[in-house]
């Protein structure tokens, strides 16, 4: 298909998935909610009690904030700011019966859903358009109705001609805040004059506009979701502190001592963030032992704990390096605020390569024992981010392997200096030698036929060479286990991939690790097994910094073969690939818990705290 035959049938797809997703929503979840004492109404079903106590309120806390932009010869079209909701209103003057059409911002620092009486909330927007006229007196009101604008979000950077590339990012998100308008979401029944006048002035066709039957922006069902209302959700899952550092707490013993007897992985969010790589980042911060650390940040939070250990770090004058990703998708302005806040706290704060996205998790501490400088890695497959820590499934191993603290170090020269690649000796490091080493690999795999056996757990598959090779392991008969997240290129055809099988797990949380297992892949034709950053998509493959880390430990290993199992044997939250390249729900369509793959990896690790009797932690 051509690129833009592509995307018309990627549109089409689009307004089918978000049609069903309204009809679920209005036909299904409200009504349901409304008979658990929950009902969202709209203005229609208000009463005259409400309406009285919705005056009040929009008198009260929107009409002095509210700035009604009409548009006219002396008024031109006002910018509309990006995913910005906006009341589209149609007004006639009654003098002269002339048409105007103005705009009316919906204020953002007020909940979307307004409290009327116990347990009846009314949409903020709802309440606006019912008292517009009194933005526009004595004027006759013709319409009002929502709608919203999506910009071009892309940056045009070339980092390869910026001088300095915090100021080149922070002008593209200047920019970035005009970009062109590439879609236009609109109530059902908008008035076709708005319409028209809004495609004219944001230089849109009608094949870029989606109608909605649903409030717009569906985001702000976590509203909702925040309510005190705790019979309609999941019970919550509280994560526990990983076995062996909650012995070691209640020991006063450091995660050092813990991680010289041996490796550490711990599995978010069933076991703790904060209490394994936030604690480790804590310590390492206020350990006078500590000589320096360096990190990569791809995704952090606004509230960062490990951005605060950093600048205490940095403060309490230890070396601290930071390689900040200043591209990060959609996280360019969190990105830029905290490498300015660590370049004022004393952190050397470097961007990366040129021309490459920095995406691997590294941390390296290195600390002065009695034996000398030893070094502590810490190797993730997720972002050192609080917030997504607590719902984002992500693997992190710990270790102070010598190799591995002399592969990171090299690999950390390489991204804050002008060192060319290192010959890494346990690490897998992209671009240089991710794509050769997942080659060699599979094709290694290929020759042990049938008794050969692959499991892959990734976001993304959308490689054609790694494609094709999966497809050559499947003809000659290896076992192919592939549990992907999201995009999948790949299919388990009968002529191509007969021994594939593709599954995709929709749990409580999602899906982030990478982990991959070769049967035949290690010393001696043995197992080999990976964890880290990188999904075989080109962009991971070609255009990062990724970094995969051997799992060596017997106890480690069992664990991932475990996890692999549960969740190629859950048959309630995963979905599963058939020949014809569609997802079918595996199992039954009602709740099952005894077979969920993550509510049984949440009880066996709160047992095994239990047996230790080890204190639960936060919830997640």
């Amino acid at each position: 298909l051509s690129p833009k035959r592509q995307l018309k049938e990627i549109a089409h797809r689009v307004d089918f998935l978000v049609s069903e997703q309204e009809d679920i929503l209005l036909g299904e979840l409200l009504p349901k909610l409304a008979t658990h004492g929950v009902d969202v109404c709209r203005w229609a079903d208000t009463t005259d009690e409400e309406r009285v106590q919705m005056k009040e309120f929009f008198e009260r806390q929107l009409f002095p904030v509210l700035t009604p932009l009409a548009v006219d010869p002396s008024h031109p079209f006002p910018y509309i700011s990006n995913m910005a909701i906006s009341l589209g209103v149609l007004v006639r003057d009654s003098s002269t019966g002339e048409q105007r059409f103005a705009r009316v911002k919906i204020p953002t620092f007020l909940k979307r859903f307004q409290k009327m009486s116990e347990g009846r909330y009314v949409l903020i927007e709802d309440v606006i358009a019912a008292h517009i006229s009194d933005l526009f007196v004595g004027m006759d009101i013709v319409h009002a109705s929502a709608f919203r604008v999506t910009r071009n979000a892309d940056l045009t950077l070339d980092d390869e001609d910026a001088d300095d590339l915090l100021v080149a990012v922070e002008m593209e998100l200047r920019r970035r805040r005009f970009g062109r308008a590439v879609r236009l979401e609109v109530d059902h029944h908008i008035n076709p004059d708005v319409l028209e006048m809004l495609l004219e002035e944001l230089d849109l066709k009608s094949a870029d506009v989606s109608f909605h039957t649903a409030p717009l922006a569906l985001s702000c069902l976590w509203e909702l979701h925040a309510l005190d209302e705790p019979d309609l959700k999941d019970s919550p899952w509280r994560s526990v502190t990983a076995g062996r550092l909650a012995a070691a707490d209640g020991n006063d013993q450091s995660m050092f001592s813990v991680l010289r007897q041996r490796d550490l992985l711990v599995h978010h969010p069933y076991e703790s963030f904060s209490s394994s790589t936030e604690e480790f980042l804590e310590q390492a911060a206020n350990d006078p032992r500590v000589q320096g650390i360096k990190i990569t940040l791809y995704r952090t939070s606004g509230d960062s704990p490990i951005a605060r250990s950093l600048i205490k770090a940095a403060e309490l004058g230890k070396q601290v390096v930071v390689l900040i990703e200043l591209t990060a998708r959609f996280d360019e302005a969190v990105n830029v605020n905290w490498a300015k806040e660590l370049e004022r706290a004393g952190v050397h704060v470097v961007y990366g390569v040129v021309g490459l996205k920095t995406h691997c998790k590294c941390v390296l501490v290195v600390r002065q024992e009695e034996s000398g400088l030893r070094r502590y890695v810490h190797v993730g497959t997720g972002n050192y981010n609080s917030k997504t820590a607590r719902t984002y499934e992500d693997i992190g191993l710990f270790t102070c392997d010598e190799k591995i603290g002399d592969d990171v170090s090299h690999l950390f020269n390489s991204l804050t200096g002008f060192g060319r690649d290192h010959d890494y000796s346990r690490l897998i490091v992209a671009p240089r030698y991710l794509r050769s080493k997942m080659e060699q690999l599979i094709r290694h795999e290929i020759t042990f036929g049938s008794e050969g056996h692959i499991v892959i757990k990734i976001n993304g598959l959308a490689d054609a060479d790694m494609i094709d090779l999966l497809y050559q392991a499947s003809e000659a008969g290896v076992q192919i286990d592939l549990i992907v997240r999201g995009i999948c290129c790949i299919r388990p055809s009968s002529e191509h991939g007969k021994t594939m099988r593709i599954r995709s797990v929709l749990g409580r949380y999602l899906e982030h690790s990478r982990m991959y297992h070769f049967a035949h892949g290690g010393q001696d034709n043995g197992p080999v097994y990976y964890i880290g950053s990188a999904d075989l998509m080109p962009r991971n493959l070609d255009k990062r910094v990724e970094v995969l880390i051997p799992v060596e430990h017997p106890k480690h290993r069992a664990w991932i073969e475990e996890v692999f199992a549960t969740l190629l044997a859950d048959d309630v939250v995963a979905f599963e690939m058939n020949r014809e390249g569609d997802w079918r729900r595996v199992g039954p369509t009602e709740y099952v818990p005894a077979t969920d793959a993550q509510y049984r990896i949440h009880q066996r690790d709160s047992e095994s705290q239990l047996k230790l009797g080890v204190p639960k932690a936060e919830n997640s």
